[in-house]
């Protein structure tokens, strides 16, 4: 007595055809599962303790003021100058010292600073421990590898493609530095000499800057 095989075969490949449908399934469903990273809040101030890629470790003061359009990085080197780095989103930045030596660069970018969903439509790369705190962690653009609490969702950790990282050590939702902080000492506006930047691949140029022209350009494709 012979059996036909086309049932079974046809059987065999609807099982096949399901079984795929349902792997394709899961794999969206996780895709569309990823946690979405938390927007910056549009003031903020933090300490970072960072080592750049010479080895050189440096305290920085962050202040993030969005609404009002400017960022200010205070940044002290270990056993060495402390440098003002004010940023304004209308590209401006000012470079200074309050020191006797009364050092000042004015430069101009063609991007602001960075807004509050620059982290938007990074790559998730899962979960891993970083300083004691379990942490979701995207990378944006090859340029930046960003750790966020699980818990809390405050940022923890930051490594640049340069080899630079840095530690968040404290993160204050909605403090403000006060309107007088921000304004650039006089001999800025007197003796400084205004630069205009062609290259983004410079050591004077600020990690935010640097930032904020990576993210502007993933914004936009």
């Amino acid at each position: 007595m012979l059996i036909s095989v086309k049932p079974i075969a046809i059987s065999a490949l609807l099982l096949l055809l399901t079984a795929s449908s349902l792997c394709f399934t899961l794999i969206n469903a996780s895709k569309s599962s990823d946690p979405i990273p938390t927007p910056w809040p549009k003031q903020f101030h933090s300490i970072l303790f960072m080592n750049n890629t010479k080895g050189n470790l440096q305290v920085v003061d962050l202040w993030y003021d969005y609404p009002n359009g400017r960022n200010f990085n205070i940044i002290q080197n270990q056993l060495g100058k402390r440098l003002y780095d004010l940023e304004w989103d209308n590209g401006t930045s000012y470079y200074y010292t309050l020191d006797a030596n009364k050092e000042c660069r004015v430069m101009h970018f063609p991007v602001g600073i960075l807004r509050p969903n620059w982290l938007q439509g990074g790559n998730y790369l899962g979960q891993r421990y970083m300083d004691g705190f379990l942490c979701n962690v995207w990378e944006k653009v090859d340029f930046i590898w960003y750790y966020e609490d699980v818990v809390t969702k405050r940022p923890v950790y930051w490594a640049f493609f340069t080899g630079m990282i840095a530690h968040v050590m404290t993160f204050e939702v909605g403090k403000v530095l006060e309107d007088p902080n921000w304004q650039a000492p006089v001999y800025c506006f007197k003796e400084a000499k205004e630069q205009e930047i062609d290259s983004f691949v410079s050591h004077d140029v600020s990690m935010g800057r640097l930032m904020g022209a990576a993210m502007d350009v993933s914004l936009l494709r």
